[in-house]
């Protein structure tokens, strides 16, 4: 037997919903003589009643609303997968709402992204810059930019680029103060805490949290990087704030056989925009934005 599972499940639901064969043959547009045929050979099919049926309004059985339920799915990922289908040859437009840390976002994400918006004129972004982790479903966002180590969630994680973190210090401050040759050290000098008082190390391959203390806190990398480079005192910074003054030599690298294992930037949207053209293109475009600078510090 040949016949199309599929068949009848349009004209069920719409009958369903509108409480009426005629009603749900306006909505499709067909006769209500066939609804009805086709509502008939399903139940047929299922060899189950789907509805209570009076003169006037028909009402679900106990089947028919289980059945009901599965069937909205089916036309949900049906129709998502029409859209999705179709989206892949499309160029990214309409509006897309992003969100980032406001240093990194400023210095590496914004600067990507109005370039990217030059390529595709018919997409318009909104960027929120915030240190805060917004909540993309709740704000209604298609993207958020993290950096470290994700939590567990159900959204969809793209790794756009490593991310390490250095200890450091300016030269001035190890000829002033020598330099730490183990972790134990540590405590023997000015630590500048950031906005957590916690280092992230590494001690025979595994990952620890290191307490650290000193005369001096301000929870902002760029006050951080600035005081270190100043001689004030030791610091623990991601990559991208001291990698270019590693290589001038105006900090220096310490206890590099502690640094912890990489954690890096990712791309964070909700399932649904999987296959958006603006998300996905976006996220490419920054994953190969960002490696070309990674490309240009190493």
């Amino acid at each position: 037997m040949n016949e199309n599972r599929w068949e009848g499940i349009d004209e069920f639901v719409a009958v369903a919903e509108c409480g009426q064969f005629t009603a749900a043959a306006e909505r499709l547009a067909v006769s209500s003589s066939h609804i009805s045929r086709q509502v008939a050979r399903l139940e047929e099919r299922l060899q189950t009643r789907l509805f209570y049926r009076s003169t006037r309004r028909v009402a679900l059985t106990e089947a028919g609303q289980t059945f009901l339920q599965h069937c909205q799915r089916l036309q949900d990922g049906r129709e998502e997968a029409l859209r999705a289908v179709g989206d892949l040859a499309s160029e990214p437009k309409g509006m897309l709402r992003m969100t980032c840390a406001v240093a990194y976002g400023e210095r590496f994400i914004v600067p990507l992204v109005t370039r990217f918006m030059g390529l595709y004129p018919q997409l318009r972004v909104d960027i929120e810059l915030t240190n805060r982790s917004l909540d993309l479903v709740h704000e209604s966002l298609d993207l958020a930019i993290r950096l470290g180590r994700l939590q567990d969630s159900s959204l969809v994680a793209a790794r756009l680029a490593p991310r390490r973190m250095y200890v450091c210090a300016s030269p001035s401050y190890l000829e002033r103060y020598g330099r730490p040759h183990s972790v134990s050290e540590l405590s023997r000098h000015n630590c500048l805490i950031g906005s957590s008082d916690i280092w992230q190390l590494k001690q025979d391959e595994r990952e620890f949290s290191q307490r650290i203390q000193g005369n001096w806190r301000c929870n902002s990398g760029q006050a951080v990087l600035d005081a270190a480079l100043l001689g004030v005192g030791l610091c623990q910074l991601p990559d991208y704030y001291v990698l270019e003054h590693l290589k001038s030599g105006t900090l220096v690298s310490l206890l590099e056989a502690h640094q912890p294992p990489n954690t890096a930037v990712w791309g964070l949207y909700p399932q649904q925009r999987h296959l958006s053209p603006k998300v996905r293109k976006l996220v490419d475009y920054l994953k190969e934005g960002l490696a070309k600078r990674e490309e240009y510090l190493s």
